[in-house]
C-alpha cells in the first residue's frame, strides 16, 4: 500500500516555517497531501478540516480526533458553512487542471478577505500557477521559499460561482471491436479525454471472461465498461486510489446503463474476495522517473487475490520489466499479445 510520511515533507516544512500564519484560524487543506502534517497543524489552528481525493491520505488521517477528514470527490461542506474557513492551504497538484478544479471547488468556501495559500515543489507546477488563479486574484504574494519549495498567498476579494460538479466532466464516445460506449471523466483522471493506446491494445485482445473480475485502478471507467459490455453475465468490481475516478467510473456506467460495484482501494487494501480474473492497465510514473511500486503490488499480491486457474492480465508499455515480477509471484510469465509499444502480460493459470 502507499505510504504516507508521517515526517513533513519539504512543502510542510515550509508551511512550518510559516506557522503562525494559521494561528487560531479555521483553516481547510486539499490538494497533493503527502504526509500527516494536518495533524500537527491542529495543534495552531481554531480548526483544520482536510479534503482529499486520495485514498490512502485519507486513510492516514481519518483516525485523528483533532481533525475533520473528508474523502470525495468534491468538496460539500455543511449546509450551514458556506464560506466558512478562514484559510485555505492548497498543496499544488501538478497537473494544471486538477489545479482549476480544486481552486473552483474549495475558493466558494473561503470567506471575504480570507486567505488562500499554495504551496508546492517549484518543478511541480507552483511557478506557474498564477496563470490558474486570475478569476480570483490580481496577483499573489510570495511569503517563502526553501527546500525547494514555494509558499504563495492570496486574499479572496470577491464572491466566487458555486462548484457545479457537472460543468467539470468531459464526455467521448469509443467503439471498441463492434461495442458503443460513452465515457464520462472528471480532470486529472487517467483516459480523461481519449482512449489511450495501451487500454486499447487491452480491450482488443483481451478473450471473453466468465465469474467474477476485478478492474484494478478503473480510471474513467473504460476497461471495466467494456469487458461488462462484452460479457453480460460478468460480476464486475472497479477500483482505484482517486476518488476523482471513482466518481468518473459510476457515471460511465450509468452512461452505458452498466452495473458494478465500484469502490475506493489503495490496490488491494478494501479488496476482500477472490476473483476469477484480474485486469489491470497499471500506472508507472512518478514524476520524472520510471516507477513500478503499483504494478509490483498488483502482482506480487494478485495470488491472494485469485481463484484456483485465475488468472492476472496486464497491458504494459513494451520497455517496462515486468515479467520478472510475474516470474517471481506465478513462477511463469505468458505474453498474450505484442504491439512495437504494448505488451499483454498474464500467469499460466495454476
Amino acid at each position: 500500500m502507499t505510504q504516507i510520511s508521517s515526517s513533513p515533507t519539504p512543502a510542510s516544512q515550509v508551511l512550518e516555517r510559516n506557522l503562525a500564519l494559521f494561528a487560531d484560524k479555521k483553516v481547510l487543506v486539499a490538494g497533493a497531501i503527502e504526509d500527516t502534517y494536518p495533524i500537527e497543524l491542529a495543534n495552531t489552528c481554531d480548526s483544520v478540516t482536510v479534503f482529499t481525493t486520495f485514498y490512502p491520505t485519507f486513510n492516514a488521517l481519518k483516525h485523528s480526533e483533532r481533525i475533520d477528514c473528508h474523502f470525495a470527490a468534491s468538496y460539500q461542506g455543511k449546509a450551514d458553512e458556506a464560506a466558512h474557513f478562514d484559510a485555505i492551504i492548497l498543496y499544488v497538484p501538478k497537473a494544471k487542471a486538477e489545479v482549476e478544479y480544486l481552486l473552483a471547488n474549495l475558493m466558494p468556501h473561503l470567506k471575504l478577505n480570507g486567505l488562500l495559500y499554495l504551496v508546492g515543489e517549484n518543478r511541480g507546477g507552483i511557478k506557474s500557477i498564477n496563470k490558474q488563479l486570475t478569476p480570483y486574484a490580481n496577483q499573489t504574494t510570495k511569503l517563502d521559499s526553501a527546500r525547494r519549495c514555494s509558499l504563495l498567498a492570496l486574499e479572496k476579494h470577491q464572491v466566487c460561482d458555486e462548484f457545479q460538479l457537472d460543468d467539470w466532466l468531459s464526455r467521448y464516445s469509443i467503439e471498441v471491436k463492434g461495442q458503443h460506449l460513452e465515457v464520462i471523466s472528471l480532470p486529472g483522471v487517467f483516459s480523461a479525454k481519449e482512449l489511450d493506446l495501451g487500454t486499447q491494445v487491452l480491450l482488443e485482445n483481451i478473450a471473453p471472461l466468465k465469474g467474477n473480475a476485478l478492474d484494478i485502478g478503473c480510471g474513467a471507467g473504460v476497461i471495466g465498461a467494456y469487458l461488462l459490455k462484452s460479457n453480460p453475465d460478468l460480476n464486475l468490481d472497479m477500483i482505484d486510489v482517486n476518488a476523482l475516478a471513482v466518481e468518473s467510473t459510476k457515471r460511465t456506467l450509468a452512461a452505458n446503463g452498466l452495473t458494478a460495484n465500484v469502490f475506493a482501494s489503495d490496490v488491494y487494501s478494501d479488496v476482500n474476495q477472490r476473483y476469477n480474473t484480474l485486469v489491470s492497465n497499471p500506472p508507472f510514473h512518478a514524476g520524472l522517473n520510471t516507477h513500478y511500486g503499483a504494478a509490483e503490488q498488483i502482482i506480487n499480491q494478485a495470488r491472494q487475490h485469485l481463484k484456483i486457474r485465475g488468472r492476472l492480465i496486464i497491458v504494459a508499455n513494451k520497455f517496462l520489466r515486468y515479467e520478472p515480477l510475474f516470474e517471481q509471484s506465478f513462477s511463469h510469465c505468458e505474453s498474450l499479445f505484442a504491439t512495437s509499444k504494448f505488451k499483454l502480460l498474464s500467469n499460466y493459470p495454476d
